[in-house]
């Protein structure tokens, strides 16, 4: 039986355990428990309503149907999906589980992936931003911690000199600081005048362009490696019903990008060597015996060191910028014995940061509007301030600028293709300081994708609710609106929720403990 949605909404005078005790003494509170079950934990749930059928889909009969003003609340509940830590940690506790399976499959194979790209070489590599000034930073020489998790190595003075200097503004240009690792300075510029805001909005904005040109030129080496050393090209054939010659081996990558403290991103990558399969392009094999993981190593280095590009002309900088990467190019080869770093580990590494944002920086919003730009941007603010302005200023409307040829130089470089507002990205991510690219990417021969991962959860859904998969459910719904309608709503659910995730938890726990006992028995 349904409610009338009046009785959800108590007065203004009305607080949380009142309405918590008005859902609860309502007759189908149990029932409404298990109606917002899907949606239980989201901080933010989208309300639908409309028709939901249950169609045959063999002949297309429509066996029943419902329309949501015969459920709880006369509407249905659907968890907001929100990746994002700080906006839905329920649904980005979901996301992060998936994004661990994606890069742990794309490791070890499973959910459809061959167990055999276990053998195939992998390194991990982070790839950093340059420096557009000085920065109040936390080095440590050399740790001699167990735990890097735990690390308490006593740290390197920030910015030492033998002579108090200061910069052109006056400002010192020294920090004698041994910084912790919550130090809110850490990040801010020694010299906020000093320090090039747009250069950075302008490189966090054409990171993802610096990327794609640095795997192509890990992939270019790599094939030149393979001419030189004799390991001859495989003939496939398209799509199109063409014979092409490819190159015999293939990187597949995942990728996370990481927000540092001072705004700038930087991306940590896990680059496979596949082989090609003359007879099946989606089949994954080892790479030729012939290339290593040390070609693959000194492929990145010789990637990142030599790809370099600039930006198209814009009227505050009439010959662009220059986008490269930072000095610091990490490679780890990833192993599974101890004290490397092992497959797991650097999954769930990744799947972290894959629901990480701007917040290690201290700015979290929305998209920005000319109505609310002025509540972050200012020019003489503080550093999160001017980097929002930068992104404001330079996305501005521009005309469209003459194109210019790439060029070559003593290192490989180019300028980007110049496009009418190429720089109008800018503005639309101002909430994310220019950087408008995924968090966690991937190339699609690398592993599972989310879709399939959340068709199969939505299968298995359907399987445990209803018995049976034979039937196909269509809705026929509209949007009326996001949020619990109530606190009291939003407390009973989201504590359902996280009582039936810990009931699971502890229920794999057992299994692993079973498991074990099982296993030393043996």
């Amino acid at each position: 039986m349904s409610t009338p949605l009046a009785l959800h909404r108590p007065g203004p005078a009305a607080g949380r355990g009142a309405q918590v005790l008005r859902r609860a003494a309502m007759p189908d509170f149990f029932g409404w428990l298990e109606h917002t079950r899907t949606a239980g934990g989201c901080a933010r749930p989208i309300r639908l309503t409309g028709t939901l059928a249950a169609v045959d889909p063999d002949s297309g009969r429509i066996l029943r149907q419902q329309h949501t003003d015969e459920l709880p609340d006369r509407t249905l509940y659907k968890a907001c999906g929100n990746r994002r830590e700080s906006q839905c940690r329920d649904c980005a506790w979901v996301y992060a589980g998936d994004a661990y399976q994606v890069v742990r499959c794309g490791l070890t194979g499973g959910k459809g992936v061959p167990a055999s790209i276990g053998r195939h070489p992998v390194v991990f590599v982070t790839f950093t931003a340059p420096s557009f000034g000085a920065v109040h930073h936390r080095h440590i020489p050399r740790h001699t911690c167990g735990n890097r998790q735990r690390c308490d190595c006593r740290p390197a003075p920030c910015h030492a000199r033998r002579t108090a200097a200061r910069c052109q503004h006056g400002r010192p240009a020294v920090c004698f600081a041994r910084h912790d690792a919550d130090d809110p300075q850490l990040g801010q510029p020694l010299c906020l005048d000093c320090y090039d805001h747009d250069h950075q909005v302008v490189w966090n904005g054409f990171a993802g362009e610096l990327w794609r040109r640095t795997k192509q030129a890990i992939e270019r080496r790599l094939a030149a490696l393979c001419r030189r050393r004799g390991i001859p090209h495989v003939q496939v054939v398209s799509d199109s019903g063409k014979v092409r010659r490819v190159p015999p081996v293939r990187v597949s990558h995942g990728k996370v990008a990481e927000m540092q403290r001072r705004g700038a991103v930087h991306f940590h990558a896990l680059l496979r060597l596949d082989g090609v399969d003359p007879h099946d392009r989606t089949a994954l094999m080892p790479p030729p015996a012939g290339i290593t993981v040390d070609d693959l190593d000194d492929a990145v280095h010789a990637a990142a060191r030599q790809i370099t590009a600039t930006t198209p002309p814009h009227p505050d900088q009439p010959q662009g910028w220059p986008v490269t990467w930072g000095e610091q190019v990490d490679v780890q080869r990833i192993g599974t014995s101890a004290g490397d770093v092992t497959d797991g580990k650097v999954a769930a590494y990744l799947a972290k940061y894959a629901t990480k944002s701007t917040e290690v920086t201290g700015h979290c919003s929305t998209r920005l509007t000319p109505d609310t730009i002025d509540a972050y941007a200012d020019p003489e603010g503080d550093h999160l301030a001017r980097l929002i302005n930068a992104c404001w200023r330079l996305g501005r409307p521009t005309h469209s600028t003459t194109a210019i040829g790439a060029t070559t130089t003593g290192e490989r470089q180019g300028r980007l293709d110049d496009q009418p507002n190429l720089y109008a990205g800018l503005r639309r991510w101002s909430h994310m300081l220019g950087f408008g690219g995924h968090f966690l990417t991937k190339a699609r021969r690398y592993s599972v994708t989310f879709g399939l991962l959340r068709d199969t959860r939505a299968t298995y859904r359907r399987t445990e609710d209803e018995g049976s998969t034979d039937t196909l459910t269509v809705g026929t719904l509209t949007y009326a609106g996001a949020g619990w309608l109530t606190d009291g709503d939003a407390l009973l659910a989201n504590t359902a929720a996280a009582q039936r995730r810990e009931s699971r938890r502890i229920g794999w726990e057992e299994l692993a403990h079973d498991a074990w006992l099982a296993g030393a028995a043996a």
